[in-house]
């Protein structure tokens, strides 16, 4: 007599668990970029709060930017890499970039970036 085999195989798991897996390690590849791009976004955003007078100049901008990114060890981007513009009465303050964590062998996972706030009496 037959009996009917009830559940999943060892093989019918590898295929459930190995997608699954391959998500949760690249999520995990990526937490420090997106942890960097936190710190990034947060040392812009405290630029609208620090030059609320208007006196902000692309020196005193870049100087800030400096000591927060030193204060929250950013090292990618660079201070050179944030482009400083008139925007009106104020400053317009980009960052944008793009970064890359590796996932395995020569597969890199990479993911563009854009943060901009205006300083300074632009709004």
């Amino acid at each position: 007599m037959l009996t009917r085999q009830r559940g999943v195989t060892a093989i019918g798991w590898l295929v459930l668990l190995v997608p699954f897996a391959i998500v949760v390690y690249a999520g995990v590849r990526l937490t420090p970029v997106y942890l960097n791009y936190m710190n990034v976004a947060r040392s812009l955003s405290t630029l609208t709060d620090q030059f609320r007078d208007g006196q902000a100049t692309p020196e005193a901008i870049r100087e800030s930017i400096s000591k927060h990114f030193e204060i929250d060890e950013v090292n990618y981007p660079t201070i050179n890499d944030i482009h400083i513009t008139r925007d009106g009465e104020g400053w317009q303050v980009e960052a944008a970039y793009y970064d890359q964590a590796p996932l395995f062998l020569h597969i890199t996972l990479q993911v563009a970036f854009d943060k901009t706030v205006t300083v300074g009496g632009g709004g």
